[in-house]
């Protein structure tokens, strides 16, 4: 394997172009272009379909790109070992986390990290999609579950609970009063998490061990928290949303907790990695941040 080569077309298919690559590494398109294909020639496979305007990996080409990265990867954290400045890390890290997370979480406790570790860059990606961290080569990944995750694997480390409550305008908490039950939402349109199709009921938790399920006509659907957030604000309807991300908009008196009593659901927040040794340092070091840094950012009652 001839690691130059390798480094030459991870950067072609991380910068999606040989001309951003180019730009990046500061060399000629040409001989990047020139790597690439005698690479192509050496394995007797054509690793990239390009043409003027567009390029994407082959079957074959998306195989060798993981291998290459992870090979990568093991030599950056070769070279970190030995390196004699070793309390400065250096290298990219890709995380992946929701939208959600990434807005209300994340965004107070990552440029600290960043700060603090000048020569690490990170690459964040945000989406209620979840990514296939090999195939997308991704370092980390926040994912939040109600049920255990199957076995990929993947290393997976709990990083908190996070409940979920009702939020609505200040005049709807107002109307039903802060003694309601949930069958006092009981015709109140409802907002909803993501734009697909789905369930329209409220599953909640109260005191005792009770529950009850409350259906509700959605009046709107939507992948991002802070239109739906805006939409209860302005007395659209009744949103379920984690209590750390709506914290802020109760202490402003926008937002106000409906049924203080009960809870819309209580979902483990896990870290998930990959299981292999020789993860490069500046990964292990955003892991444990996280892991000692999330609990906190998600720790708003907004209540």
């Amino acid at each position: 394997m001839d690691l130059n080569q390798a480094y030459y077309l991870v950067h072609v298919v991380e910068k999606q172009g040989f001309s951003a690559a180019a730009r990046t590494l500061g060399i000629p398109k040409s001989r990047i272009s020139r790597q690439v294909r005698t690479l192509e020639e050496a394995l007797g496979t054509r690793l990239l379909n390009r043409d003027s305007r567009h390029m994407s990996l082959t079957e074959a080409g998306e195989a060798y790109y993981r291998h290459a990265r992870m090979a990568l990867d093991c030599m950056a954290a070769a070279e970190a070992a030995v390196r004699k400045d070793k309390d400065v890390l250096e290298g990219t890290v890709t995380l992946s986390c929701s939208v959600g997370v990434a807005q209300f979480a994340l965004s107070h406790i990552l440029p600290r990290f960043l700060a603090e570790n000048p020569r690490v860059v990170l690459r964040l990606q945000a989406s209620n999609d979840y990514a296939d961290m090999i195939g997308d080569g991704i370092d980390l990944a926040i994912r939040g579950h109600v049920t255990l995750l199957p076995d990929s694997g993947l290393i997976q480390r709990r990083i908190t609970d996070v409940p979920w409550h009702l939020f609505g305008a200040p005049d709807l908490a107002h109307e039903i009063g802060t003694g309601a039950a949930p069958t006092d939402l009981q015709g109140q349109p409802g907002l909803a998490l993501g734009w697909r199709p789905g369930g329209n009921s409220w599953s909640l938790q109260g005191p005792g061990g009770s529950t009850a399920s409350i259906p509700y006509a959605a009046r709107m659907r939507c992948d991002d928290m802070v239109s739906l957030k805006q939409a209860a604000a302005a007395g659209l309807g009744v949103v379920a949303l984690p209590a750390y991300v709506c914290a802020e908009d109760v202490s402003a008196g926008r937002l106000s907790r409906l049924l203080p009593d009960w809870t819309a659901g209580l979902p483990e927040i896990s870290l998930l990695m990959h299981e292999r040794r020789g993860n490069p340092p500046q990964v292990d070091a955003l892991a444990a941040f996280l892991r000692r840094e999330l609990p906190d950012a998600m720790n708003g009652t907004g209540s």
